[in-house]
């Protein structure tokens, strides 16, 4: 699952909105990469689904004062907090109430999102009929009770994927 043409993908990955104003640095890898296809995010994306990247908040370098926060409430009930740049209204970040240890990056805001693979699909139940979704990758019709198989999937392809640079010890 390397990026385009098997590379390998360095960090730290930058990205951010369509206007610039927004900008971000990840610098460790992404936590885990599934698609869903829920009608909400399929809205939300103004496309057939949504993608989400949980990384470690504390991974994630952003200037959170140029983002403006929109609140809604999932099907779980639980909040959501939806981070967009206050200048173009691009949707970049979801903050999930249930881990506030994690962000969620949109993905397609990567400066470089041609290694993009999800490891799986959500609610696929309501999915667009012309979405084709690959062998291999798990899948579920609705919303899973835990994301334990989800996370477990993508550590077996992190490794191959991202080359972490080295950071010298002597100055």
């Amino acid at each position: 699952m390397p990026g385009r043409g098997g590379a390998r993908v360095t960090l730290p990955l930058h990205g951010g909105c369509q206007c610039g104003h927004v900008r971000y640095r990840l610098s460790a890898p992404p936590l885990v990469l599934y698609a869903c296809h829920c009608t909400e995010c399929q809205r939300q994306s103004a496309s057939a689904f949504g993608m989400s990247m949980a990384v470690d908040r504390e991974a994630l370098s952003v200037d959170w004062s140029r983002c403006g926060t929109w609140e809604r409430k999932g099907a779980s009930g639980r909040t959501v907090a939806c981070r967009f740049c206050r200048r173009c209204g691009a949707r970049l970040f979801h903050e999930p109430s249930r881990n506030p240890a994690i962000v969620n990056i949109k993905p397609g805001s990567l400066d470089d999102s041609s290694w993009l693979q999800p490891v799986g699909h959500l609610w696929v139940r309501s999915k667009q009929p012309w979405v084709g979704v690959p062998d291999g990758v798990l899948t579920y019709d609705g919303q899973p009770k835990d994301f334990d198989d989800l996370f477990a999937a993508w550590r077996r392809v992190v490794d191959n994927l991202f080359t972490i640079p080295s950071v010298s010890s002597t100055g």
